[in-house]
């Protein structure tokens, strides 16, 4: 066989092969939860929680900074405007102390100079200007500096305490969309299953509408019928392809819906696992919860717990601003010039060791306001979570009513369809036996293809009413 032939069958072989893919709920689930970009989005912000925690502690350990500087001075830096005459004294042994050389005229007493009125020293120490001239036109200067934390008003074990529970919130935020995304899997995968018997029932019912014109054509040509019964026909033909088209086009497109909601190109030829399921006859089963339990298992309650947490620790993080607050400093700052050895320009620098506390003592009431804020937001936290968990309550019993209401209405339907089927078969006997009209079979047929399309809905609706039960009572699986 040409090589080139045998590559073509495999390839097509599997392409049929992957047309044919058959997918499960959990499968679409799975598909669900790894693709959407909400949860993409709600996994990031819990990365980003755990990198704030690492930084929160990371402030209990010592911190090392360096910091320099450049300046560029226009002039020098001169200390005398001129050279500087300093007086000088001798030591006098008999006196034990020292004498000014001072000027001693005939009169015994020092000479004054008459425009300052100082005395005339016959002795000077010189101090030239240049000695006290400083070259700082070019000025570096730079520090290490390591400081530890000793006590910060609880500023710190307060955030860390916020940044853990934010973290937690974060986790429990992207379980509840996670939750959200699954029953909307849920819902799309449940629509193209009841599209899919929708379908059939729609083909069942232009078959057997076709059979109906079959019949009445027969009897037109007898001359038992009437061209008004033939064309009454026609018309419920007509109806029942229409309805047919579009049950097809909505099942096209709700396979497109699943397929985005899946993360699979809207193009996927989804074949879903249930699409062929045999009817069941469920039974109502027996509800029981503790609403403690439930509002524990509530993951988009857990998020307002955990903001509670995080805002009462925002309370001590506000309280700390009005505490001492005590860190020890070691520092080695150098400079260039320098004056460790006199003025020197070159590099120089030494290490220092201190202490720092600082006290606030008054701001106008703005520390404490601001306390009282976060109390006041923890507070409409709190009366938030009180709403929210009346509001599941109620939401929980509403679930349980439309579930144990979904069960009687499929109850209901199956005996409907019985009596649908037993009229439908009435119907068709008068009409051949000539004590029926079209008319009444084509009621007894709709009222056969309703009945089978609300079974079809409650069937469908017993497993969206389980799933938001789960989703409603918190213990949905994901």
């Amino acid at each position: 066989m040409n090589p080139k032939n045998l590559f073509s069958i495999i390839a097509l072989l599997l392409a049929s092969s992957a047309s044919a893919q058959v997918y499960s709920l959990d499968s679409c689930r799975n598909m669900a939860v790894g693709n959407n970009k909400t949860i993409r989005v709600a996994e990031e912000a819990i990365r980003g929680a755990g990198y704030e925690r690492k930084a929160a502690k990371a402030a209990y350990l010592p911190g090392l900074d360096f910091n320099a500087g450049y300046v560029y001075n226009q002039r020098t830096i001169n200390l005398l405007s001129d050279n500087a005459n300093l007086p000088t004294m001798t030591f006098d042994p008999v006196t034990g102390s020292y004498i000014p050389n001072v000027l001693i005229g005939p009169d015994m007493k020092p000479v004054l100079d008459p425009s300052t009125g100082n005395p005339v020293f016959t002795e000077v120490a010189v101090i030239p200007k240049e000695a006290m001239s400083f070259d700082t036109h070019n000025v570096v200067a730079g520090a290490f500096t390591l400081t530890q934390p000793v006590y910060m008003g609880g500023q710190i074990k307060a955030l860390n305490e916020i940044t853990k529970y934010a973290e937690q919130a974060a986790i429990a935020a992207r379980n509840s969309v996670v939750q959200d995304v699954i029953f909307g899997v849920d819902q799309a995968y449940w629509l193209v299953v009841s599209l899919k018997e929708k379908k059939k029932l729609a083909e069942s019912f232009v078959t057997l509408v076709d059979t109906l014109r079959y019949s009445v054509n027969a009897m037109l040509e007898e001359g038992v019928a009437t061209k008004s019964d033939l064309l009454t026909v026609d018309v419920k033909l007509n109806e029942a392809k229409i309805a047919l088209t579009k049950v097809d086009n909505g099942l096209t497109l709700s396979r497109m819906n699943l397929a985005q909601i899946c993360g699979l190109p809207v193009q996927s030829n989804m074949q879903l696992e249930d699409e062929d399921y045999k009817p069941c006859s469920p039974s109502t089963p027996q509800i029981e919860y503790n609403l403690t339990d439930v509002y524990a298992r509530r993951q988009d309650l857990e998020v307002v717990r955990q903001g509670i947490t995080v805002l009462t620790h925002r309370e001590k993080l506000a309280m700390g601003t009005m505490l001492p607050k005590v860190a020890v400093i070691g520092a080695y700052e150098f400079s260039n010039p320098n004056l460790n050895d006199g003025f020197k320009k070159r590099f120089g620098g030494g290490f220092s060791v201190g202490a720092t506390v600082s006290i606030p003592l008054w701001h106008w009431g703005g520390n404490y306001n601001h306390y009282r804020a976060t109390k006041a937001a923890t507070n409409a936290q709190r009366l938030l979570l009180e709403d929210l968990e009346e509001k599941v309550s109620l939401q929980v019993e509403q679930a349980k009513f439309s579930f144990q209401e979904a069960f009687k209405t499929y109850d209901m339907t199956v005996k409907n369809l019985e009596s649908a089927e037993l009229n439908l078969e009435n119907a068709q006997f008068g009409f051949r036996e000539g004590v029926l009209t079209t008319d009444d079979v084509i009621a007894a047929q709709t009222a056969w293809l309703q009945a089978n399309s609300e079974k079809i809905d409650a069937e469908i609706g017993i497993h969206l009413c389980e799933v938001y039960l789960s989703k409603v009572l918190g213990n949905m699986k994901y």
